[in-house]
C-alpha cells in the first residue's frame, strides 16, 4: 500500500470549455478575428500530495505561428484536486503568412493548436518532493460557416 501512495504521477494539463464570444471571417482576402473564453485546468487527481507549479504559458498557434500567448501565475493545486483558471483569448490572422492558410479557411475550418509547459514538484506526504513537468497540447477547431467551436482534442 506504501508503494502505491508514494508513486508520483503527472498532473494532467488543459483546456477546458471553450466559448466562442466573436468569430469573423473574410476567404476573399483570407483573415479571421475571434474572441471566446475557456479554462485552463491543472488536474492533480492522482497524486497524495499537491503539485506546485511555477509561471507559464499557453501559446495558441496556427501551422507553428504563433497568434497568442496567455500567461499563467504560479501555483498550487491540492492534493487529490483540479485548478481552474479562466481565460480570455483574442486571435486573429495578422501573423499568418501562406497560401494554405486561405485553402483552409474555404473548406469552412479551421484548425488552431494550443500548447503549453508546467515545471513544478509534487510533495508527497510532506516527506518528499518530486519534479514534475505538465505539457498541454490541445487541438482546436472552429466551423467558419456556423461560426463556432466544432471540436477540441487534447493529448
Amino acid at each position: 500500500m506504501s508503494l502505491t501512495v508514494m508513486k508520483v504521477k503527472t498532473p494532467r494539463f488543459r483546456l477546458g470549455n471553450i466559448n466562442v464570444e466573436s468569430f469573423v471571417s473574410d476567404s476573399a482576402a483570407p483573415s479571421f478575428d475571434t474572441k471566446f473564453t475557456t479554462q485552463i485546468k491543472i488536474k492533480n487527481s492522482a497524486n497524495w500530495g499537491s503539485y506546485k507549479f511555477s509561471a507559464a504559458n499557453v501559446t495558441f498557434q496556427y501551422q507553428g505561428a504563433t497568434l497568442a500567448v496567455i500567461d499563467i501565475a504560479k501555483g498550487k493545486a491540492g492534493w487529490l484536486s483540479t485548478i481552474k483558471r479562466n481565460a480570455e483569448v483574442t486571435l486573429n490572422s495578422t501573423a499568418i503568412d501562406g497560401s494554405n492558410f486561405g485553402s483552409e479557411l474555404s473548406t469552412g475550418v479551421l484548425t488552431l493548436n494550443s500548447v503549453g509547459r508546467l515545471n513544478g514538484k509534487v510533495a508527497i506526504m510532506f516527506i518528499m518532493k518530486k519534479k514534475k513537468a505538465a505539457n498541454m497540447n490541445c487541438t482546436i477547431a472552429f466551423d467558419v460557416t456556423a461560426r463556432a467551436l466544432k471540436s477540441l482534442h487534447c493529448k
